[in-house]
């Protein structure tokens, strides 16, 4: 059952609430969620999930045979905002959120689900609009890059030197690498906002990452001088998604050097998450900061810092990925002081 101290808060909330527990029986319901329900408000608690809430999808299907809140892929967590119908046709945008108590894997033991009114589709219509434009805009750059060069060399091979091809191929592949990096960033977006982001555990070296990420890049040109590295001894043994971390380490370096300046410090130390072992992760630089009126935005999807600006998603992944794994970022910046972000790595545990 809700605690009745929680209620009030509930009701306090904008988007309705629905609590179902794990007889799939609705335990509790915000008012934002009886205005939504209308007459049949009155009954729902205690009423099978299916009956309280009779959503059908845009092709008419009953909406919890389709997506089987306690069964399905046992690594869900939530289901992604959908438009669903009442019976009298109303629109409600639904979010659902599926708690195990044992952990991944086991079985869902309640479900929350968010009401939003369809009238926010306008808002989603919109942000599904800037994630076409932003994907376009970050698309064209490179494939006319590889386009032009490539058109190039299949009609003008002979007049080039062995150099001159050499500095035009290894364009059209970091070219190629920067549009794989764009194809996985939308795959994990669309991982983390539906809930279904994995992670493949295994021992991971943080020193030794952060350091073969520094030579890649100073091997694409960066001054070795840019970069300091201070690493404790005593790190904890951290067991992670070794990919994950590779992808958040070289978004946050790849913030301080677009947006940042003078030299790049990264910080490795002992920390803990709830009482655990982990490592704090400090990626500082020493540009202009990140303005207090943008400070909390930061992770959103779409920020862009100044006029170096890149797609917009890397930080809001990066949250992602570390959240994912239990930890946390933070950003931490002052005008005129450079900006850095502190990632709490929890150690985890070795699989299996």
């Amino acid at each position: 059952m809700v605690p009745d101290a929680v209620l009030p808060g509930l009701d306090a909330l904008p988007d309705g609430v629905v609590i179902v527990g794990s007889d799939r029986r609705v335990v509790a319901l915000n008012a934002a969620a009886r205005r939504f329900l209308g007459a049949a408000a009155g009954t729902a608690v205690g009423q099978p999930l299916a009956e309280a809430l009779p959503f059908t999808d845009a092709a008419g299907r009953d909406w919890w045979q389709c997506t089987d809140p306690y069964g399905g892929l046992a690594t869900r967590t939530r289901q992604p905002e959908v438009e669903l119908f009442l019976p009298d046709g109303t629109g409600v945008l639904v979010t659902a959120s599926f708690h195990r108590e044992g952990g991944p894997r086991t079985a869902v033991t309640s479900v929350l689900l968010a009401l939003r009114s369809s009238s926010a589709r306008d808002r989603l219509d919109r942000d599904r609009a800037d994630l076409v434009a932003t994907v376009a805009h970050e698309l064209r750059s490179p494939l006319t890059s590889v386009k032009g060069f490539t058109s190039t060399l299949l009609s003008r091979w002979e007049r080039f030197t062995d150099a001159q091809r050499r500095l035009m191929l290894e364009t059209v592949e970091a070219d190629a690498d920067r549009v794989t990096r764009l194809i996985t960033e939308l795959l994990d977006i669309g991982r983390i906002d539906s809930g279904r982001l994995e992670l493949h555990r295994s021992l991971v070296h943080l020193p030794a990452l952060v350091q073969r990420h520094i030579d890649g890049l100073v091997a694409h040109g960066e001054s070795a001088d840019r970069f300091v590295v201070v690493a404790e001894r005593a790190l904890p043994e951290t067991w992670a998604d070794s990919d994950k971390l590779d992808q958040v380490v070289a978004n946050l370096l790849e913030n301080a050097l677009r947006h940042g300046a003078g030299q790049v410090t990264i910080t490795l130390e002992p920390a803990q998450v709830g009482g655990e072992p982990a490592t704090e992760l400090t990626v500082a630089d020493e540009g202009p900061g990140v303005p207090a009126d943008q400070a909390r935005r930061v992770f959103h999807r779409f920020w862009r810092g100044g006029q170096r600006s890149g797609s917009g998603l890397g930080l809001y992944i990066v949250r992602g990925l570390i959240e994912a794994h239990g930890g946390s970022v933070a950003l931490v910046s002052k005008p005129d002081e450079g900006a850095a972000f502190r990632v709490l790595v929890p150690a985890g545990t070795e699989p299996g």
